[in-house]
C-alpha cells in the first residue's frame, strides 16, 4: 500500500491509539451523519506519531508524538490530518 501523501497543510500520523466516542457511536448507529467531505472510516480522536508534513506547517515534523481530533479516518492505520487539528 502507498503511503499517505499530506495536503499542503495537513500532517500525516501513524495511527497507535484511536478514542472512542459518543459521537462515533452514534455514526455507527447511523444518527450522526458522516460529513460528505470526511474520511470514510470512523474515529474521530486518535494518538500516534507524524511520519509525513504538509509543505505549509510549520509547528510539527516528522516524528513528533501527537494526538488529534479530527473529522473521521482515526480507526486507520494512517491518516492525513489539517496540521490545526493537532496537540
Amino acid at each position: 500500500m502507498k503511503p499517505l501523501v499530506p495536503r499542503t497543510h495537513e500532517v500525516v500520523i501513524g495511527v497507535e491509539a484511536a478514542g472512542v466516542n459518543n459521537a462515533d457511536l452514534m455514526q455507527r448507529r447511523g444518527h450522526y451523519p458522516v460529513p460528505d467531505w470526511a474520511p470514510r472510516p470512523l474515529g474521530l480522536e486518535c494518538a500516534g506519531t507524524i511520519t509525513a508534513v504538509g509543505t505549509d506547517v510549520a509547528d510539527w515534523t516528522v516524528g513528533d508524538r501527537v494526538c488529534a481530533l479530527l473529522d473521521g479516518g482515526g480507526y486507520a492505520d494512517e491518516v492525513a490530518v489539517p496540521a490545526t487539528q493537532v496537540m
